[in-house]
């Protein structure tokens, strides 16, 4: 599964754990304030420092061990009387297993953070280290796969954003983040299926399945992802079976979007009849979007394309993608009419690689990631690998699939696989720092908030996204063809 592992815990660094600022106190306050103090702060041990200087510690346990040794007339005694001036420390690079064995050594619930030159930082507590591994992947799927409510379970949804936080901690790279987030989009989607079979009697029948499609598809959520799917089931389904489809089409879109995971714009959902076929009939629709290229079917076979069997019988998802690619080698226009969709999204760079933003509206000053970016990429790699007969798979497994073909150059392929990376990297990031920030996540950024060398980034997988352009238009001859 995910690259990362309960194990990455224990190699966070102090600094991803530091978020609590130490409150302090003199040696020679009294002890009544200095009680006083971590009352109103509500804390449980406070760091005693002599100018800047961390000198001591004092915990509730120490007050309490005062008390209960029976230490007469407590009011005329100060800090300095009873703090434990052995101070144990770590340092804000040092490792997490460095403080878990500090703290299990010296049995103490706080470790005093310093910084690179000796400064006191801040404080890392027990309850500190148990928090964040609440939010580790291992215990997030425990929670998930115990879930029994639809309430629960959206409660969980909430904290994907926490699990990212924590993954991004750990270093890990965008590729590993990106699988380990589709990883809980999947969990959370199959146990919800599971909730709604035993609490509301709600099921798909034999011989019938739930299709994911597009990002969802091909593994590639971030934090913001809407619905995209479908239902097929065999062509001999009795009426009643027909009926619980129709059910779970319905039940299973309004659960998700109760949970967190918003309704397609679009209206691709399996709740839509449009959406929700037998066998055949999507085979015929699918004959049908290829072979009459409008704008309306060159979007759902482009959404189609990526399909993937959520739930249910497994088997109609190779059938699908075997039709559809012999539909498409059938039907040899196909390819340089989805090609040309594809080049028609421009890479947001103006005259001498300037990044160009939106001029007016909403999204004034900042520039959209999908559509200028990722969009062509996903699209075209998708495209390539059709036409090479290969389904399914993430756009980084489709890439190394095609370069063992003669579709494109290694080359050419490696530029379009460090572009999407970084573009997913990016989108990634600051779909996060927005959810935490309080604001609903988007495709958007503004590149002024980025750094000169992000910016530089940005620029380099933008000509990324043009040689996607160039590519498709050299392959199927695009400006042969007229318009």
């Amino acid at each position: 599964m995910p690259a990362i592992s309960e194990d990455s815990f224990f190699f966070i660094s102090v600094d991803a754990l530091c978020r609590r600022p130490a409150v302090t106190c003199s040696p020679e306050l009294s002890l009544v304030e200095m009680a006083r103090i971590m009352k109103n702060d509500n804390i449980s041990g406070i760091v005693v420092v002599d100018g800047e200087t961390p000198v001591g510690v004092v915990s509730l346990r120490d007050l309490r061990n005062l008390i209960a040794d029976g230490v007469g007339n407590i009011a005329s005694l100060t800090v300095r009387d009873i703090m434990n001036a052995g101070l144990i420390t770590v340092r804000l690079s040092d490792y997490l297993f460095k403080a878990i064995f500090l703290m299990a050594k010296h049995n103490i619930h706080r470790l005093v953070v310093l910084d690179e030159r000796d400064q006191l930082v801040g404080v890392m507590t027990d309850t500190d280290m148990f928090r964040i591994q609440t939010r580790s992947p291992l215990y997030l799927i425990q929670e998930i796969e115990s879930a029994t409510t639809i309430e629960q379970l959206a409660m969980l949804g909430q904290k994907m954003t926490g699990m990212v936080q924590y993954s991004v901690n750990t270093n890990a790279d965008v590729k590993s983040l990106i699988q380990l987030i589709a990883y809980f989009n999947d969990a959370m989607t199959k146990r919800l299926i599971f909730v709604l079979d035993c609490r509301e009697d709600i099921r798909l029948p034999e011989g019938s399945a739930y299709l994911v499609l597009g990002s969802e598809g091909r593994e590639e959520q971030t934090l913001r992802t809407d619905q995209d799917s479908a239902i097929v089931y065999r062509d001999d389904l009795t009426a009643d079976n027909l009926a619980e489809v129709r059910r779970f089409a319905e039940r299973i879109v309004t659960a998700l979007e109760s949970v967190g995971v918003p309704l397609c714009p679009g209206n691709m959902m399996a709740s839509n009849p449009d959406w929700c076929h037998s066998l055949s009939e999507w085979k015929h629709l699918i004959e049908t979007w290829i072979t009459v290229p409008s704008p309306d079917h060159t979007v759902s076979i482009g959404v189609f394309q990526d399909l993937r069997v959520m739930h249910g019988d497994v088997a109609f998802e190779k059938e699908l993608q075997d039709h559809l690619c012999e539909c498409t080698r059938s039907k040899t226009i196909f390819f340089p009419n989805m090609a040309r969709t594809i080049v028609d999204f421009k890479a947001p760079l103006g005259m001498f690689g300037r990044l160009q933003v939106e001029k007016k509206g909403a999204q004034s000053g900042k520039l959209d990631l999908k559509k200028g970016g990722l969009f062509a990429l996903t699209r075209g790699i998708s495209l390539l690998a059709l036409d090479a007969g290969i389904s399914g798979g993430t756009t980084w497994d489709k890439i190394e699939h095609l370069k063992h073909t003669n579709l494109s150059t290694v080359e050419d392929l490696e530029t379009i696989r460090e572009s999407f990376t970084f573009l997913m990297k990016i989108r990634l990031e600051k779909q996060l720092l927005a959810v935490l920030d309080g604001k609903d996540p988007s495709n958007y950024i503004d590149p002024y908030t980025l750094t000169e060398r992000e910016r530089e980034r940005l620029r380099k997988a933008f000509k990324g996204a043009n040689a996607m352009a160039t590519l498709l238009r050299n392959r199927y001859q695009l400006d042969l063809i007229p318009r």
